[in-house]
């Protein structure tokens, strides 16, 4: 009896040693790593950002994790940062492809994908067609000046009353990319702005909450009916309501937006065997509206919050505001130049926004190096590839 339970005990042991992930040579530190878990069962499933920020001060600027048995690297502080971002960028230019994320994006789009032909063919046709539709341009400034009087009208109705000025910032840069997108500009009140508004922030708190961070570690669980099952029923909501409804007011070759243009370059294509396609299409209005919407609202929101709680800087961005403008109702983007404080005090507050607080994931293109440590690329015996985190805390940045 006592012979069996000692084997049991010992195939066991060479079970766990077996399945426990390890850092191979002069890879990033990191805290011990656990079977099959990783350090998943270490981070909050809350907020990880804290448990990201106690890291750090217990590992450096560049520590790693594992997420089940897939290694992670995080990168802290303004020389890690450039050194991977842009003195290395080709190195670490990779897009992971087996996360939460990019199942609900069909690893599709223009952001989260990796780089290859298909990346480049609609990486090319989205600047152009966005600056044919006003990126950049001074028609992309008179609509922002035309969505600047609703959020003042806004504002103006909610006086004396409880308003949430997330939702009314959301709204805005929503609609000032869905001109350019859908040639749609929708009231603050509208039905389908709200349902769009609504399944965005659900799986951006979805994408950065414990059921992302579950189903990348456990992939036996994807098929079951969890909570994360409503990501990608948000997905095929925002789908029809936007692209669906748009085809069938459509005339082709007399394209009004940026819908209408892919949907003719789709039908050029269609039999050169090129990577357009409706779902394509889909994704990457997709990718341009999040990209449009979120960050924006994220950092007006931000600056609402600073200024707030500052009255005195928000008192003299006022006054420097009103001084240049002289009596104009609206400001141009050339007007800024006379504006050093107020641009300033954007800068500062884009400095320390959390607005993204994990970015976008990268992952190695190739064997290279990182402040000295070892970054391998893609191995055989690793179920995946090294994925980059960078984590900007308020409290580190302001070190900087």
């Amino acid at each position: 009896m006592f012979v069996s339970i000692a084997l049991l005990c010992l195939c066991l042991l060479f079970l766990i040693l077996q399945l426990k992930s390890k850092r191979p040579k002069n890879f990033p530190p990191g805290p011990p790593v656990l079977p099959l878990v990783g350090n998943t069962l270490q981070l909050s499933l809350e907020n990880p950002l804290k448990d990201f920020e106690k890291l750090r001060k217990s590992y450096g600027d560049i520590y790693s994790i594992f997420i089940g048995r897939k290694p992670a690297v995080v990168i802290n502080g303004l020389k890690a940062v450039k050194e991977a971002m842009v003195t290395k960028a080709a190195d670490f230019a990779g897009r992971p492809q087996d996360l939460f994320i990019n199942d609900i994006t069909n690893r599709k789009g223009v952001i989260l994908v990796d780089y290859g032909s298909s990346w480049r063919e609609h990486r090319r046709f989205s600047l152009m067609t966005l600056r044919n539709f006003g990126l950049g341009k001074n028609s992309m400034e008179d609509r922002i000046h035309e969505e600047i009087k609703y959020i003042v009208r806004t504002l103006e109705d909610s006086v004396g009353k409880t308003m949430s000025p997330q939702v009314m910032f959301h709204n805005a840069a929503s609609n000032i990319i869905c001109q350019v997108l859908f040639s749609t500009r929708y009231e603050y009140d509208d039905a389908l702005i709200k349902q769009i508004v609504q399944c965005f922030t659900e799986n951006t708190k979805m994408a950065n909450g414990p059921w992302a961070m579950l189903y990348d570690t456990f992939p036996i669980i994807r098929n079951l009916p969890l909570p994360f099952q409503k990501a990608f029923q948000n997905m095929e909501k925002i789908a029809i309501g936007l692209i669906n409804e748009h085809k069938k007011t459509r005339v082709p070759g007399e394209p009004r937006d940026f819908i209408d243009c892919y949907l003719d370059e789709l039908e050029k294509r269609r039999d050169d065997g090129s990577s357009f396609s409706e779902d394509w299409l889909i994704m990457n209005a997709l990718d341009l509206h999040l990209a449009g919407t979120d960050t924006t609202s994220n950092t007006l929101l931000t600056a609402f919050l600073y200024l707030m709680n500052y009255p005195h800087i928000q008192e003299r961005c006022q006054q420097e505001i009103d001084d240049v403008l002289g009596g104009k109702y609206q400001a141009s983007f050339e007007d800024r130049h006379k504006m050093p404080y107020t641009q300033a005090v954007i800068h500062e507050i884009q400095r320390v926004a959390n607005t993204v607080p994990l970015s976008v994931f990268h992952c190695t293109t190739k064997d290279t190096e990182l402040m000295g440590y070892s970054i391998p690329k893609v191995r055989a015996n690793w179920l995946n590839r090294v994925e980059f985190m960078r984590e900007f805390p308020l409290s580190l940045l302001a070190e900087h």
